[in-house]
């Protein structure tokens, strides 16, 4: 995931965020927002519900409303209801939350955050660091999950130096390379670990990163040898890569006798889950 478009942390819950360089200031996803706030399962039918009420008022917070591409559960993207902070803070004053003050001053320090990274970009890995620490993850983890993503941007900039532009080109081209070394779309290995709207990256095993890097690697090597061209050349690329990836895990399956590929994530345990550990103790 770019700069641009980013996962903001709130009390462990994730808000899909868009940069935008030109007028610098930060967009929210509306409906995350709707979620942390209200808790709601259908936070899009309460935000709809807002949205009439809102119009009725007469408020211009509605007309405000910018429709961005942002990754959705099926790890697409697609286009969603965002606002600046402006805006969203005269949404979040229309939700009657016990969390509205604590998230109007974390909008504050994200946007304060920014203000930071822009003068000194090591500050943005930092931050990074310190939101997978808050959520559990060992060193070991981070690391190889901040390397991947290393990876991962070189990968993405050849991308755009080759011709691919659009956002949902480089989702098909990482579709096809995650779906060569596993076996699986992105949306079969999210629903597979049971994530939504969650970044699957951030909820893979020490091995699934790795084996993600190794495809990406191999196939930004491979592409940069054939000097491909447009989304074909490296569709092909990306299949040659993702196939070095997956005869490595296949190797190393058939040495361990263990799945790479797992059910594995972080996801905090359920209400049932957890009465279940309540009666084990």
């Amino acid at each position: 995931m770019s700069k641009e478009n980013a996962i903001k942390i709130f009390e462990q819950k994730q808000v899909r965020t868009h940069w935008d360089e030109e007028q610098e200031k930060w967009y929210f996803s509306v409906i995350d927002v709707i979620e942390i706030l209200t808790g709601s399962s259908v936070p899009k039918r309460y935000w709809s519900d807002l949205k009439k009420k809102l119009t009725a008022e007469g408020s211009e917070a509605y007309d405000k409303i910018v429709r961005l591409k942002m990754q959705a559960e099926d790890g697409k993207m697609r286009e969603t209801d965002t606002a600046d902070t402006e805006t969203l803070l005269r949404i979040i004053q229309s939700i009657p939350s016990p969390k509205a003050e604590p998230f109007k001053q974390w909008l504050a320090k994200v946007g304060y955050e920014r203000i930071q990274e822009i003068a000194d970009p090591e500050q943005s890995l930092d931050r990074a660091r310190e939101n997978w620490q808050k959520l559990g993850r060992s060193e070991k983890w981070i690391q190889q999950r901040m390397s991947g993503q290393e990876t991962r941007n070189k990968l993405t900039d050849y991308w755009k130096e080759s011709g691919v532009e659009q956002s949902d080109e480089f989702a098909m081209l990482t579709n096809i390379i995650h779906q060569e070394w596993t076996g699986l779309t992105v949306k079969k290995h999210k629903d597979l670990k049971g994530l939504k709207s969650q970044n699957l990256r951030d909820h893979m095993s020490e091995a699934e990163l790795i084996f993600t890097t190794l495809a990406e690697l191999s196939t930004r090597q491979i592409a940069e040898a054939e000097k491909a061209k447009g989304i074909q050349q490296n569709a092909i690329a990306g299949k040659k890569g993702g196939a070095v990836a997956k005869n490595a895990r296949k190797e190393l399956e058939s040495k361990t006798g263990q799945r790479v590929i797992t059910s594995d994530n972080f996801l905090p345990p359920s209400t049932e889950e957890k009465k279940k550990l309540n009666k084990k103790k």
